[in-house]
Order: C-alpha cells, then structure tokens, then sequence
C-alpha cells in the first residue's frame, strides 16, 4: 500500500474514532461506589485514594448535612483548562461523598461531560480514566434517557429563550487582572451575599476560578438542592458556583444555565421543577455581585476585606 493510501486510511480510522466520541451519549456525574459506611472515614479514604492518583484537593465543602464536595484539580486538569477562555470553569472536578439513608454514595463529575459543556479545547478522556482508576466507576448518571453528546453539550441550552455557555454574568471589571483577584478575594472572606470561599484555582496567569458555596437566600445551595436532587443516586458535584476572574473581568455561569446542564431534565413545572426555584437565579446572581461589589459609603469593613471598587463595565 502506497503512502499516500496509508495516510487516507490513518486519516478516515482518525475521524471515524473522532465522529464516534461526538456521537457518545455521556451523563454529568460518575457513581464511584455505593454502601455502608461513615462520613468522615469514607471522606478521607476518598482523599487519600485521590492523592494516590495524583490529584490535589483545591478545597472541601459541606453544603448541608450528610454531604461533603471535595474539589479536586491536577497539573493536567489545569494545564487543559488554561488552553481556552472560560476554560477555568473545568479546572477544578468535583468529588463527593453523600449519605443517602443508610449508604454512602462517592461519586464525581463526568470530566467529559464537563469538558463539552464548557468548551474546552482538550480531550479529558484520560483524566476521566485517572478518577475512575482511582474512585471506581459503577455508572454515569444525572439525567433520565439515554444522556447528552458532545455536540449537543457545545450548543446546549435548557430550552429556546434561555442561555447558553456564553451567556455569562458579567459581573465587573477592573483596572488588571490582580486588582480584579484581590476584590474577590476580599468580598469571599468578607461573605459579602451569604457567600463563601471554597477554592481558588490558576488555570493559567490569565485566568483564575473561585468556588463559591452560597448560603443566603432563595438562591442557597441548600435551598435549590432540596427541589432538584431528589433522584435516589444524588448529584452532589452541582455544588459549589463558580466565579472566574479573566483578563480583570468578573464572570459567572448563568444560573438558567449552570443548573441546566447538571439537570437537562428538570420539567419546567410541577414538583422539583425550575418553577420550584424560579427565584433562584436572580438571588444567586445577586449574590455573586455583592462579592465584587465596594461596600457602602461609611460602611464599617475589616482590613483584610477591603474590595477595590471596579472600574466602568
């Protein structure tokens, strides 16, 4: 066989394998294991086994009782989030741990699934290999159905009129990048909005995200955890919100589209349905501006917590 025929062949093998990869139908969480067991050792046992692999706990989060989030990043996880803007959103996997009844679920997000949804340019295929080798992997999980593909992850919105990936909160913009770190940063420690920091990860010097657990509100992790993970294997790894800080500008996901693409099945009406958190996104919204928001003239802010007022935008 000539070269040239060799080359066509490499080529059609190539996109067969690529066509077939956007084709896959995927879920957003991975079930690791399911039992008996106790929070805290079943915690560590996750951390300990994730640190075997190579990962490094950004943070841990306790939302509510019987649940517990650990995000989990890596030099390869962070190094193929900074190839694309807004890539950060996926820097940091989300590890969790929930007792339902009288099992502990250990479970975490699909980082292909996410990799889709977020856009990245990177295939997360081997990272997600790493967390299964490491956690386990009994099955994808989420949504009813058959789940999502890749393609329909790139362009996905909940329904016509709502937002996409790039229909993000804009939430202010400074004068460089470090001003626009050190306003978020004091606005977290701060808990400006009922907020609460959870991780800071550098996806590159360009681009860092927050994990933001919210506590105030409407839009309260606890609050809309209670109407849409109601399903017996708990989607935990929703949590906690992001914020990410870009080129000096402030952005965070749309709450029509962050909830949306962990839970594309959520009816829009009757029990646990958007309807049922229909406040939501304006109190997370309005959470994630207090943050980056100057305090008021006179107001009384500890040193530490001083936020530079952002500039026009």
């Amino acid at each position: 066989m000539s070269g040239t025929k060799l080359w066509l062949c490499a080529a059609v093998a190539a996109w067969t394998v690529a066509a077939r990869a956007e084709d896959a139908r995927m879920k957003p969480f991975v079930l690791a294991s399911r039992g008996p067991g106790e929070l805290s050792q079943t915690v560590e046992g996750a951390k300990a086994k994730l640190a075997a692999a190579g990962f490094t706990v950004a943070g841990s989060y306790a939302p509510y009782a019987g649940t517990v989030v650990l995000a989990v990043t890596s030099d390869e996880l962070k190094a193929a989030a900074g190839q694309a803007r807004f890539g950060a959103y996926a820097a940091a996997q989300r590890v969790t741990v929930t007792k339902v009844g009288d099992e502990m679920q250990v479970a975490y997000t699909n980082p292909v699934y996410m990799a889709a949804a977020y856009r990245l340019k990177a295939d997360l295929a081997p990272l997600a290999a790493k967390l299964a080798q490491a956690l386990g992997s009994v099955e994808e999980f989420g949504p009813a159905g058959d789940g999502k593909r890749a393609k329909d992850l790139k362009g996905f919105h909940y329904m016509i009129g709502m937002p996409y990936f790039d229909d993000a909160w804009k939430l202010a913009t400074f004068p460089s990048q470090a001003e626009a770190l050190a306003a978020v940063e004091a606005g977290l420690a701060a808990k400006r909005g009922g907020t609460k920091q959870v991780y800071r990860i550098a996806a590159s010097a360009d681009e860092t995200v927050f994990g933001v657990g919210l506590s105030d509100g409407c839009g309260a992790d606890a609050n809309v955890m209670k109407e849409i993970d109601f399903k017996p294997l708990r989607s935990s790894g929703h949590l906690p919100y992001e914020l990410i800080v870009s080129k000096g500008e402030v952005f965070a996901l749309h709450a029509k589209f962050r909830i949306a693409v962990n839970f594309p099945d959520l009816s829009m009406m009757g029990d646990h349905s958007f309807m049922r958190i229909r406040c939501a996104p304006d109190s997370i919204e309005k959470a994630l501006e207090a943050v980056v928001m100057a305090p008021p003239k006179g107001a009384v802010v500890p040193a530490a917590a001083t936020v530079p007022a952002p500039s026009g935008g």
